[in-house]
């Protein structure tokens, strides 16, 4: 755990029960503009009145009234307060009700929230913006809360450009703008981002230099000439806990443990593969590292039929059209044209799918507009 400032602990993970540390509100105040009053109707009003932010004023006597704003503290011997549009003063410039004064009315009384002590919220939550304002109203400065999940990612290849158009068998690199700000809207603290080419020795390097929570690659997954990530696993004495998924795209992912502590995530080299992998190894990781709760599964009939793959599900980019699901093209493993427009991915069981069948249904974290999303 650690102990964030309120600006810095958005999206995090409470560690510790969130305890009030004093009463709520901490003295009787007023909750409307108008008057406090004393006694029956009708009052004498006093010359000064009662702010917020001021010290506590002067006792009310039984007749007495005082104009009192919004959050100020009520005198003591105070019956009510009085709303603006519920009084008049006469000639005489005493005040007097328009409608029947109930005791207690509009006074905020002490404690009427919580008393110091209580119980507000569990370990677990989630810190929203209402959970900082309910934290910066009980006092509290910082939180104790799980940190994000430290990413290291780093990206493979020695085909890929970074800037410019493709040419001479380069192409662009589509991962190393995409995954890191895809990578913080999951929780993640990616805190470097590492091109390297086809080269075993420098990819074992970069491995054994981390000291992340989790280590992402791109590409260099499955078994061609250039492929060097299983070597390097093997060479680290890495426990591969997932080496390849029945899912397309994305099959040749793989998830390792380097450390009790330390995680590596493999991720195919086509993008929307990559995509695959993210959601279905890269997700659940984070999320379980951030203490973060699992979202709950549900489904959505599909617009038009889907084909299948013979034996491995598909995860097929998908837009949501109200309580239905609309498949969209381009989704190839090397493509995002797809994606880019997709709202989820539809997971697409062996064989296909047919119009209007339920399918289950993988949001994006943008997609649901969570607390969560922060993409610098």
């Amino acid at each position: 755990p650690v102990h964030a400032p309120l600006d810095a602990a958005l999206g995090l993970t409470l560690a510790a029960p969130l305890t009030a540390l004093t009463d709520l509100p901490s003295f009787d105040t007023s909750a409307m503009d108008g008057w406090a009053v004393s006694g029956p109707a009708p009052w004498t009003v006093r010359d000064e009145g009662a702010l917020a932010g001021h010290a506590e004023p002067a006792p009310l006597t039984d007749g007495e009234a005082v104009r009192i704003a919004t959050g100020a503290r009520v005198p003591a011997e105070t019956t009510a307060v009085l709303r603006s549009e519920h009084g008049r003063t006469d000639e005489r410039g005493r005040l007097h009700p328009t409608r029947e004064v109930v005791h207690g009315q509009d006074i905020r009384p002490r404690a009427q929230e919580c008393r110091g002590g209580d119980h507000l919220l569990p370990v677990g939550t989630v810190v929203t913006p209402a959970v900082l304002g309910l934290a910066a109203a009980a006092g509290y400065d910082t939180l104790t809360a799980v940190p994000r999940p430290r990413v290291d990612v780093l990206v493979l290849g020695d085909e890929l450009l970074t800037g410019g158009l493709p040419h001479d068998g380069l192409i662009r690199d589509a991962l190393g703008p995409m995954l890191p700000p895809w990578l913080r809207a999951l929780g993640a603290d990616v805190r470097t981002v590492c091109r390297i080419g086809d080269d075993a020795g420098a990819l074992h390097r970069a491995v054994t230099a981390s000291d992340a929570d989790l280590i992402v690659t791109t590409g260099g997954t499955a078994a061609g000439p250039v492929d060097h990530v299983h070597p390097v696993l093997e060479r680290v004495g890495a426990d591969l806990l997932v080496d390849g998924v029945k899912v397309r795209p994305g099959h040749p992912m793989l998830l390792a443990r380097l450390k009790e502590d330390q995680h590596l995530v493999g991720l195919p080299g086509n993008p929307l593969a990559a995509v695959s992998g993210l959601l279905t190894l890269a997700e659940p990781l984070l999320r379980t590292l951030a203490a973060r709760p699992a979202p709950e599964p549900y489904t959505l009939p599909l617009d038009d039929g889907v084909h299948g793959h013979p034996h491995d599900t598909r995860l097929i980019p998908v837009v949501l059209r109200g309580d239905r699901a609309a498949p969209l093209h381009y989704n190839g493993p090397a493509m995002l044209r797809g994606m880019a427009a997709a709202d989820a991915l539809a997971v697409v069981p062996p064989g296909g799918a047919r119009s209007g069948q339920e399918t289950e249904v993988l949001d994006l974290p943008w997609t649901t507009g969570g607390i969560g999303v922060c993409f610098t």
